[in-house]
């Protein structure tokens, strides 16, 4: 006798590693999945002895082994000590006595009729880049591109992206920050039209009505998968908290097929990816914008006791001039703070000038309404963190740094600010500067790097 399965049970879980009482399909179809073995059950928390009267603990959802982040208590269901990871808990907890489920039979078959709707044409350096993507997914190798801000590096990877979705494999593009991922699902939904797309970030909905062959997520989504994707593009390699998590590192490799290729994508990769790479992979540089303007540099403002100045109600007089300026000429504008508190004290100050200035930072409920009302110019400006030195293209943005001199703005944020100016071909140019209370190494080596890149003498 044959036994059947539900195809969209296996569509759902196929690559991925979900809690079973998590699944939105009723209990006694996953059960009978289980029972006929299309389901394996694997156990939340593994815990094995270590030295003498020691446990050592083990996720198997986002495979944390720091024991700081374990927590044991007396459970009700189980009756026994029982112990949960901290580490994965907004995701919902996984504990000893958690299952974990995966799919345990044939998985899906992907379409391999794709096309690409997007116009635009590539530059000679970004075809080459484009090229040796394409090469090392036949190798099965790791790739870097290494391209400056506004070099149109997502463009770069539609071709390589749509010979792969043409051989039937499954594509995921991750990246740290959600802000990312919200930028580019438009618009790789615009580049392959008949292509299942699913974007998943926190607050984001799963879908059980197909199974997407490419899929956008943040690096923290990833814990959800294993062994699923034929190949994983990391954009924005370099950013926080990507660079601090090695359990975000290794769901990375998890999510992707033994032997399957990660290819990285970033203007300012640090020195170990480069080292890394150029050991197992390949690199490509571009060191222009695919308009061929040069990146905007900076400059720099003094901003003296400008803490103490907004503290007391009042907002510094260069800043205040800046921003009535870009509201006079009817400019977009970012406006990148050290620290929340200060940020949220300026807010309002900045809210006399005009009412629909906002500010957003990482945990903001409406963050995402109001970067959105940014792109629609349905308010002039925002105030931000850190949160928004990547993955967001505003035409004719303009730029300004409130406490340039802080630790926060390194070299890599820098630079990476400094590129939301002047990405458009109609506007390639616009004001970047940084105010400070002091001129640090970090606002030097960004300035010089930036103008050795434009000197196209910056090479890897």
């Amino acid at each position: 006798m044959t036994i059947t399965f539900d195809p969209s049970v296996r569509d759902f879980l196929a690559g991925r590693i979900w809690l079973r009482s998590h699944t939105p399909f009723p209990t006694e179809t996953i059960d009978a999945h289980i029972a006929s073995k299309f389901i394996k059950t694997i156990q939340g928390i593994q815990s094995t002895k270590a030295f003498v009267n020691q446990t050592r603990h083990f996720c198997n959802r986002c495979e944390n082994d720091i024991q700081a982040r374990f927590t044991t208590f007396d459970c009700a269901k189980c009756e026994a000590p029982c112990t949960y990871c901290r580490h994965c808990l907004k995701m919902g907890r996984v504990s000893t006595c958690t299952e974990l489920i995966v799919w345990n039979a044939e998985p899906p078959t992907y379409p391999t009729d794709h096309i690409i709707a997007w116009q635009g044409t590539l530059t000679t350096r970004q075809q080459q880049a484009s090229d040796e993507l394409t090469r090392s997914n036949t190798k099965r190798i790791p790739h870097l591109i290494h391209a400056v801000c506004g070099s149109g590096k997502t463009e770069i990877l539609f071709e390589p992206i749509h010979k792969l979705l043409l051989a039937g494999n499954r594509v995921c593009i991750a990246a740290p920050r959600v802000d990312v991922i919200l930028e580019l699902e438009p618009r790789l939904r615009a580049a392959f039209p008949q292509t299942a797309i699913e974007a998943l970030y926190g607050g984001s909905k799963s879908t059980t009505e197909s199974s997407p062959q490419l899929i956008l997520a943040t690096t923290h989504q990833l814990y959800r998968f294993r062994h699923a994707f034929d190949a994983i593009f990391v954009d924005e390699a370099d950013a926080f908290p990507y660079t601090a998590e090695e359990t975000l590192r290794r769901a990375v490799q998890k999510a992707a097929k033994p032997g399957a290729p990660v290819h990285f994508v970033t203007a300012t990769p640090s020195d170990k990816l480069l080292a890394d790479i150029k050991r197992t992979g390949q690199v490509s540089t571009i060191d222009r914008r695919y308009h061929g303007h040069p990146l905007p540099v900076p400059r720099s403002e003094t901003l003296w006791n400008y803490t103490k100045q907004i503290q007391k109600g009042k907002l510094p007089k260069k800043l205040a001039n800046w921003t009535a300026d870009r509201l006079k000429r009817q400019e977009p504008f970012l406006i990148f703070f050290h620290q929340i508190g200060l940020m949220e004290q300026a807010e309002p100050l900045f809210q006399q000038l005009d009412a629909r200035i906002h500010a957003v930072h990482a945990s903001h409920p409406d963050r995402k309404q109001h970067v959105q009302a940014l792109r629609d110019k349905e308010v002039p400006g925002l105030l931000t963190t850190t949160i928004l030195e990547r993955g967001i293209t505003i035409p004719n943005v303009q730029v300004a740094v409130v406490g340039a001199e802080q630790l926060i703005f390194n070299k890599g944020a820098l630079i990476q600010i400094g590129g939301r100016v002047g990405r458009s071909a109609q506007r390639p140019s616009g004001d970047f500067v940084l105010f400070h209370h002091g001129i640090t190494y970090a606002m030097d080596e960004a300035k010089n790097e930036i103008i050795q890149l434009n000197k196209g003498s910056v090479r890897t």
